[in-house]
């Protein structure tokens, strides 16, 4: 991904809501696979780590990305952005070049 695909892509997630929260339990096998199903819809989502979760919010990124397999466009304070390109015919998010 280039810089000018996560700036547009950091764009786009400045004005959504998150649509997961990560609590105290951290990460569980149902909230990977919750996420995951919104990526396949959404392709760009956004997660809020909560105050109660011990984990590092860049490292729950990383572990997220990899088990999702998308791409982690920035972590801000407790704010993770998330996207995952969709299939051909399911495309929502067209990038620039």
């Amino acid at each position: 991904m280039t810089s000018k695909q996560r700036a547009y892509l950091k764009g786009l997630a400045m004005t959504m809501e998150p649509v997961f929260q990560i609590g105290k339990n951290s990460l569980t096998p149902e909230n990977t696979a919750a996420i995951a199903e919104a990526l396949e819809a959404r392709e760009l989502i956004k997660i809020s780590v909560l105050q109660n979760c011990m984990d590092d919010p860049k490292e729950l990124a990383q572990i997220v990305a990899e088990r999702t397999r998308s791409q982690v466009v920035q972590v801000i304070g407790k704010k993770i952005v998330l996207y995952k390109e969709g299939k051909d015919e399911k495309k929502k998010i067209i990038l620039p070049r």
